[in-house]
């Protein structure tokens, strides 16, 4: 991947109030994460990290774009490669599903695949 450009961050409770004006999460986590695991949202587009240099152009640049995974690193770093190939309405949802989780927003799956030591990120005042 190329260079990264600053990304606008966004936390999960801010992610409902994009998703409900009508923004698409993009989960860049691989097929057996999400097999295991699965965000619940109006609209989700599906494409790995793994093939995401590939397949970026799939994505909509007329729609507000959401980057997602478990962390928030990996969406990050594919928010960063969408602002750098022009689309201008992206941003990434930091701390991905782990937070989702820990703020009870709609699951396929079973949590405790990410649920696991999660306990260090939310010390930080200031959260959402």
């Amino acid at each position: 991947m190329e260079k990264q450009t600053l990304v606008k961050e966004i936390c999960p409770t801010t992610t409902q109030s994009w998703i409900a004006e009508g923004a698409v999460l993009v989960d860049v986590r691989e097929k057996n994460e999400v097999m295991k695991l699965r965000f619940i949202a109006h609209e989700i587009i599906y494409i790995p990290l793994s093939e995401f240099e590939e397949r970026y152009a799939e994505l909509p640049k007329d729609r507000k774009l959401v980057m997602v995974c478990d962390s928030g690193a990996r969406s990050l770093r594919a928010a960063g490669f969408l602002v750098n190939h022009g689309y201008g309405n992206v941003v990434n949802m930091e701390h991905g599903l782990k937070r989702w989780v820990e703020r009870g927003f709609a699951i396929g799956g079973d949590p405790a695949a990410v649920t696991g030591n999660s306990g260090d990120c939310c010390s930080t005042s200031g959260c959402c």
